[in-house]
């Protein structure tokens, strides 16, 4: 019975520990943009614009 309680006790510690290194990365701001990368591959073809080819022709003699 006493190995349940240690394992319990080890459990609830590494969850606080995981919990805290959470909240301290979402302080940091590792998680303000999570919309944007998502959709990035969605719409690169729209944000890429088309050269045109406006060249100047001339006659050779």
């Amino acid at each position: 019975m006493s190995v349940i309680y240690i394992l319990l006790a080890i459990s609830i510690t590494v969850a606080v520990g995981f919990f805290i290194a959470f909240i301290m990365a979402v302080k940091k701001g590792q998680y303000d943009d999570s919309y944007t990368p998502s959709v990035r591959m969605l719409f690169e073809d729209e944000l890429v614009k088309e050269k045109t080819n406006k060249t100047i022709l001339t006659k050779k003699d």
